[in-house]
């Protein structure tokens, strides 16, 4: 019933909510003068707060209408072209000349872990100047009708080797932080099958390939409670009247319950700035922080089989790196891949992959040749660091870039950079 109960509170504020809309009005309009005084503005500062801590927030848009392409401004137009009832595949289409050279495909998998695919805005917005970019946009479980069948690791694992054929051959793959362990297991088991279209390139960034190593308070947590714990305590069905009526979720504000716990007083220091930001009428970082929480407070449900299934075969038993990992009773077999590049990606101080996690899958892809791999480690920088930032848009991103031009098919023989060249790599 504690779904039903978060529903219920939610609808029961709202009515304050709209008591708070409406004195903000009334504070912040120029023609009242207490809107001029320290008073007024704290009120409109209060109600705004309370507003915002009490909102239900939608799912955000990416919102990347143009790109800078060879120093001109292209327009960029969203099209979904692959589509299953847990995930819809969106191309940032640039408009570009017809005789213009084409750009290498870039696949990138946002993490199912709670937030939107839009959490990546910045990850999309780096590579649009150099790539054909897609992205993985899964859709809220709550939102999808019992009718539609179950969704487990299996059927993530299907839907990425079903992307690789839809995109066709000499895509690159980038997958964020969660995806890092399904798409090496996609791909294993598409070199394993001799694939045509396994991807040319691999990026693995801030993944938990391997958490027995430097573990983090996230892999603690799942190894000391165990799968039944989760089973027990974090699964809840989907109140009316969702579309998802009655289906087994691991809800998303519980999700964010978690995450935000990890970092509580960062998250009460922001928004008490935040209010003082409002009263000192500093509207740039008031935006600012408006910006990160629409995007950050947006959550996602994920199903239960799914949920479950990660949490076991990756946090508890750890099975990919023992080579326990199987998928639909067939065993995943890193070492099946030969002819895709790897690049693993890491951040100095990522509190929720740590440093080493990713990496491991270095060692898994043995049969992967020297000059196809590369690891880099990014200092001073977190979690969400690895993949959004000023450092990731001037370190890593021109990595990844230079990383997929280099092993593109057209390129491989003819244009790899040495290792020992690449900078501070």
């Amino acid at each position: 019933m504690f779904y039903q109960l978060y529903e219920l509170n939610h609808a029961a504020l709202q009515p304050y909510r709209a008591f708070a809309d409406a004195t903000k009005l009334f504070y912040d309009n120029p023609l009242n003068p207490l809107s001029q005084t320290v008073v007024g503005r704290s009120i409109t500062a209060m109600c705004e707060l309370f507003e915002r801590t009490t909102r239900a927030y939608g799912k955000p848009v990416f919102d990347l209408p143009t790109t800078l392409i060879d120093g001109i401004e292209t327009d960029v137009k969203e099209k979904i072209v692959w589509s299953k009832p847990f995930c819809n595949v969106i191309h940032f289409k640039r408009s570009l000349a017809a005789t213009r050279p084409g750009d290498p495909k870039i696949l990138v998998v946002a993490p199912m872990s709670g937030h939107y695919a839009t959490l990546l805005r910045g990850t999309v917005e780096a590579l649009l100047p150099h790539a054909e970019v897609y992205i993985t946009d899964w859709v809220d479980a709550r939102t999808v009708p019992l009718s539609d069948g179950n969704f487990d690791l299996d059927d993530y694992i299907d839907y990425v080797i079903e992307m690789f054929h839809a995109l066709g051959e000499d895509t690159h793959v980038v997958a964020v932080c969660q995806p890092s362990v399904p798409v090496l297991a996609a791909v294993s088991i598409m070199e394993a099958n001799d694939d045509r279209y396994s991807p040319s390139s691999m990026t693995l960034m801030g993944g938990p390939i391997d958490t027995r190593k430097n573990p983090t308070a996230v892999n603690k947590l799942a190894e000391e409670k165990g799968i039944n714990w989760f089973r027990d305590n974090v699964i809840m069905s989907v109140p009316w009247p969702h579309a998802g009526f009655m289906r087994d979720v691991y809800p998303g504000f519980l999700q964010l319950s978690g995450f935000m716990s990890m970092n509580l007083d960062r998250h009460i220091t922001a928004h008490k700035e935040f209010f003082m930001h409002l009263v000192e009428e500093d509207g740039d970082s008031a935006d600012k922080h408006r910006e990160f929480y629409d995007e950050y407070l947006a959550v996602m449900d994920l199903t239960a089989e799914f949920y479950l299934q990660t949490v076991d075969t990756v946090f508890v038993r750890q099975a990919l790196p023992k080579g326990e990992m199987t998928h639909r009773g067939v065993p995943v077999d890193p070492a099946a891949i030969r002819t895709v590049a790897l690049l693993t990606v890491e951040g100095e101080n990522d509190d929720i992959s740590g440093v080493g996690q990713t990496k491991a899958a270095q060692t898994l892809c043995v049969n992967i040749p020297k000059e196809m791999r590369m690891h880099y480690l990014q200092p001073k920088v977190g979690h969400y660091g690895v993949f959004n930032g000023s450092r990731f848009r001037a370190e890593i991103a021109p990595r990844i870039v230079q990383f997929v031009n280099d092993h593109a098919q057209v390129n491989r023989n003819s244009n790899v950079t040495p290792i020992g060249k690449r900078a501070r790599a």
